[in-house]
């Protein structure tokens, strides 16, 4: 198969050679009968040559079988470009995954001549390609400074002035590099790998090859140097320093960084250095003590992952409190940990994350991706896709089960043949993933449920449990009720269903409340939890979905609470259960909050109950009234309220009127077409006269 290759100006020309590690087009210092492989556009390299454009050159499509071969399809490109000299050599790369490697003697030799002062050779080469699975290569592993060393400066150190050649080896990054090439040499190896200086960042391809690949080149040294920067004495950091170490829990700001996790699992020898690269200890001596740092089990320190691969969750409870500068780093720092590639898209922000779930979701059938807790309980539902590592913080005891111990909690209520044929298989569609999955309903609720997951946090203990809450034919995670709720009913069910990974739209919603009639009839404002909504002017958010607001009448010894939300971006209004949220005694100080609990729990269905009411407004805007009797009493609360679509504004005016004829109310919302253009402005404070059956209401 052949490949187009555009070639552009001042580019070298490179193609894979398996047998050969490096040689020259010109000069053909490698046998005529080597056969050479396609061009790989992956392997262009930037470098000032001769060579010039030609206008007329577009692309040219060429698959050279020898040297001869590829020799004489770029003497046919002469008619377009024009080419180096035999001494402007053009390189090729010897390895399709090839990476720079720094050539250790080269590098101290160069360094030895510019401290001397001495003249160096300019054309020695400092950086070249090699193969990670057959070289054998020292590797470090360090927390950037600000002054590091890239590629350019590192390739063109010795061409440079005098006073900018010294500025760049005064630097840490510079200090740090010939630490490790000294090292390098003292343990007998002539090849180091660091990632400032040995990957071109400037191409986004050899950046997303070489991210693509940090896992691999890790695991296949012979030994990675880590290099602790804030350690300043001669031994192993045992236990927490908060003084030293504020910013990073207490311990080196290595163990906080998200790239060093796997350059701490992948390697299977791993040599700590303090600030002044005296050696600390090794991997394995101190693999109880990283334990307690990090969370890794000291086996999967010891022998890493091959064939002991732990569950997702639980791997990415390792990076739950880890850092990294780029917020997509967090995910592209766990590719090789996970076993998934992906390309880079650096401004994608959290869809990173999301972007490694799908492609792990799309490899594994690993359910344990779901099992993220949510960190508060007044978090809006939204994706099945955690946001980042830190969702999984809980999950460093979690396990998968096997399929015969899951499925034996559901022999007796699923025919076995319909978990065989169903269970363990999910696919990623363009309206969810399909997935079948053991459902059980909450008490008293149409939209709310528990889903059974085939994994488990610690041994001998049941699957672990998911919320999930039903919108619009989709099922969205939500948190889990802990409070407010009975636990969930009847038997499990296996249903297919489609859990939502898309980001929903959250809009904040300003609540006006005119509640000026109650205190006119005796009731009092009590209480508002959270306690910093303040006001009757209330703007909800994602993070700060509801408040609830309780009414008491000191008299008649009795109140109620009323609750505002929003949930997908919908705004609504609930009065709590009037039975059981009757205030009969005081204190009332902490009965909104036990009310708060019970309303989120439910938030999904109080807004479709609103939401059906005010749906088919798109013009214009609708009035909803609802009326509910507060028992044991003659006294009908009722509310009422208008939402401007545009504005994401909604006016609730709360009163009460005595119904001495106990008429029946529905406690259901009513809704009217309104022109909310003329009326919105006039809503609080105006009194509106709407017929509720053969009752009269005021607005």
């Amino acid at each position: 198969m052949s490949l187009g290759v555009r070639l552009q100006p001042n580019c070298l020309l490179c193609c894979g050679e398996s047998s050969v590690p490096y040689h020259t087009i010109d000069c053909i210092e490698v046998p005529s009968v080597v056969p050479v492989p396609p061009f790989s556009l992956t392997h262009i390299r930037r470098r000032p040559t001769n060579l010039t454009a030609s206008p007329q050159l577009q692309a040219y499509r060429f698959n050279p079988a020898t040297v001869s071969d590829l020799q004489s399809s770029l003497i046919r490109l002469e008619e377009v470009w024009t080419l180096p000299k035999v001494n402007d050599c053009v390189e090729t790369d010897a390895h399709v995954c090839s990476m720079r490697l720094i050539n250790v003697k080269a590098f101290l030799e160069r360094e030895s001549l510019i401290r001397k002062r001495k003249r160096e050779d300019r054309r020695a080469k400092v950086l070249e390609f090699g193969d990670d699975e057959a070289t054998e290569y020292a590797i470090l592993s360090h927390r950037w400074v600000e002054q590091e060393v890239d590629y350019d400066e590192m390739v063109g150190l010795a061409k440079m002035a005098t006073e900018e050649r010294d500025e760049i080896r005064r630097r840490d990054g510079y200090q740090k590099i010939l630490q490790s090439c000294e090292q390098a040499q003292k343990d007998g190896y002539e090849w180091l790998w660091a990632d400032t200086c040995c990957i071109d960042k400037r191409s986004s391809a050899e950046l997303s090859e070489a991210i693509n690949s940090m896992y691999r080149w890790y695991e296949n040294a012979k030994v990675c140097y880590a290099y602790l920067h804030d350690v300043t004495d001669l031994r192993f950091p045992t236990w927490r320093d908060q003084m030293r170490y504020p910013d990073c829990n207490g311990w080196p700001e290595w163990f906080s960084r998200g790239w060093t996790l796997q350059e701490l699992i992948a390697p299977s020898d791993v040599q700590f250095f303090d600030n002044n690269w005296r050696s600390i200890g090794d991997k394995r001596t101190h693999a109880p003590t990283l334990e307690a740092i990090t969370g890794i089990p000291v086996h999967i320190l010891i022998h890493g992952l091959h064939g002991n691969r732990p569950c997702v969750a639980q791997i990415m409870s390792w990076a739950a409190h880890r850092k990294t500068t780029r917020v997509e780093d967090r995910a592209y720092s766990l590719m090789g940990l996970l076993d998934v590639n992906m390309p880079m898209l650096y401004g994608e922000g959290k869809k990173a994350f999301h972007r490694l779930q799908l492609e792990i979701i799309r490899a594994s059938n690993d359910q344990s991706i779901f099992a993220w807790s949510l960190k508060r309980i007044n978090m809006q539902p939204g994706s099945i896709l955690a946001d980042d590592p830190s969702f999984f913080e809980d999950c460093g005891g979690m396990e998968l089960m096997g399929h015969d111990e899951f499925i034996r909690y559901f022999r007796k209520d699923v025919p076995e043949e319909d978990i065989e044929d169903r269970l363990g298989t999910f696919l990623v569609t363009n309206r969810g993933i399909q997935i079948s999955l053991f459902f059980r309903p909450f008490p008293a609720s149409h939209s709310l449920f528990e889903a059974q997951l085939p994994c488990r946090d610690g041994r001998r203990v049941p699957p672990v449990t998911i919320a999930l809450t039903l919108w619009e034919s989709n099922y969205y995670r939500c948190p889990t009720p802990h409070f407010g709720l009975l636990p969930p009913e009847g038997p499990p069910q296996l249903c297919q269903v489609y859990l939502r990974y898309q980001d929903l739209s959250h809009y904040n919603i300003t609540f006006k409340i005119d509640d000026s009639t109650l205190t006119e009839n005796g009731f009092t404002f009590c209480e508002t939890y959270p306690e910093r909504f303040t006001g009757n002017a209330l703007t909800l958010t994602s993070t700060d979905p509801l408040c609830v607001k309780a009414y008491f009448d000191r008299q008649a010894n009795y109140g109620f609470s009323v609750g505002l939300g929003q949930c997908f971006g919908k705004g609504w209004i609930h009065v709590g259960s009037v039975e059981s949220n009757v205030i009969r005694l005081p204190p009332w100080e902490f009965y909104p909050s036990g009310e708060y609990i019970e309303m989120l729990a439910r938030m999904p269905e109080h807004a479709q109950h609103m939401n059906k009411a005010f749906s088919g407004a798109e013009r214009y805007g609708r009035i909803c009234i609802m009326q509910a009797r507060l028992p044991q009493t003659t006294t009908i609360l009722q509310i009422s309220s208008v939402m401007w679509k545009s504005s994401k504004m909604c006016g609730v005016k709360l009163g009460v009127f005595d119904d001495p004829g106990f008429c029946d109310v529905s406690g259901k919302w009513t809704a009217f077409d309104v022109d909310v253009g003329s009326f919105f402005a006039r809503l609080i404070g105006t009194d509106i006269t709407i017929y509720l059956g053969n009752r009269r209401s005021r607005l």
